[in-house]
């Protein structure tokens, strides 16, 4: 079915019916353009998609001021740079990543690093704390189960005290994820729009540009990668990230352990999940991999983390790749 808008001829993208999750694909436009590559329930605009039903939720997001704003930004690193589509994707996310994440992963290791120096004087408050509830205890005859529910309420009070005295608090830690998380969301549905031209920011013009737009064995960012190595890239990279973290810590508990095990099984499936999005968005996707691979490999070197003002602990070292390296060869390599 095709329809007039702004004199460009446009095709209009099929609904997802029940039982069609095989292996269908879009209907072969009628406007002079190339098939599309991609399966049905990849290309559907959200326009197509029943407010009421189970996909309202995404049609919502697809429409929201974020990824319209998200979609502005694209245009505009587009127009301004004069790069095509894939360095576009490249230098926006390169952009995002050094102006936002960076220097919010910069102040998670400050608070953290500040957060373990404390600890050292919070272990040494527990001990005087533990044995003045044990002579309280046994002077007012109190229950082991008072005398615990007294340590630790006291003992709360008194690190959040430590905690506000050193404008430390944990918490503040977790605001790279409030921000990445969304804006790496955002972003992610902003390409999608593009790809599929469910957009509203001259979104037919944009599929189009998007679909000669690529480089190398990808030059359709608006298609699947059917090599798979933009996909297997990422997952890859994620391992990288995540063995680089698990490395630094040592004797991590079971919770952590588990975490571990868990991220390793995400950054796996992030690889067939990859291979069935627009390129764009794997690209995208790679680009922001290699950048937080970069970051923590750059938030470890002494001279930057000196330039940040990140304070010095008691696990820091002077040669951090030196001993990095010889971990993962102790660990992966020479290991029986």
């Amino acid at each position: 079915m095709l329809c007039r808008l702004g004199g460009r001829c446009r095709r209009a993208l099929p609904v997802l019916q029940p039982g069609a999750w095989g292996p269908q694909f879009a209907p072969v436009p009628t406007c002079g353009a190339k098939p599309s590559a991609l399966p049905v329930w990849a290309v559907a605009s959200v326009s197509a998609v029943n407010p009421g039903g189970p996909g309202g939720w995404y049609e919502a997001l697809a429409t929201s001021a974020p990824v319209q704003g998200a979609e502005e930004m694209l245009l505009a690193a587009h127009g301004v740079t004069g790069l095509p589509w894939w360095g576009s994707i490249l230098f926006t996310t390169v952009a995002l990543r050094g102006a936002v994440t960076l220097p919010l992963a910069a102040y998670q290791h400050y608070i953290l690093a500040k957060v373990e120096n404390l600890q050292p004087e919070i272990q040494n408050i527990a001990q005087h704390l533990n044995h003045e509830v044990a002579v309280r205890a046994k002077q007012l005859g109190w229950s082991k189960r008072v005398a615990r529910f007294t340590y630790l309420k006291n003992m709360q009070r008194l690190v959040s005290d430590l905690y506000v005295r050193d404008n430390c608090h944990p918490f503040k830690a977790t605001v790279l994820v409030w921000i990445q998380l969304p804006m790496w969301i955002f972003m992610s549905v902003a390409l999608r729009n593009f790809s599929t031209g469910a957009t509203h920011s001259e979104g037919f013009s944009v599929q189009e540009q998007l679909a000669t737009g690529g480089v190398l064995w990808f030059p359709d960012l608006t298609a699947l990668d059917s090599t798979w190595i933009l996909p297997i890239c990422i997952g890859a990279i994620n391992l990288v990230i995540v063995e680089i973290v698990a490395l630094q810590k040592v004797g991590m508990s079971r919770f952590q352990t588990g975490v571990t095990y868990f991220v390793r099984g995400i950054s796996v499936l992030m690889i067939p999940i990859a291979a069935t999005v627009p390129s764009s968005l794997v690209l995208y996707w790679l680009c922001s991999s290699f950048m937080g691979l970069s970051q923590n490999l750059l938030l470890r070197s002494p001279r930057f983390r000196q330039f940040c003002r990140i304070p010095l602990t008691k696990g820091d070292s002077d040669t951090p790749y030196k001993d990095l390296f010889a971990a993962f060869y102790t660990k992966y390599i020479s290991r029986k």
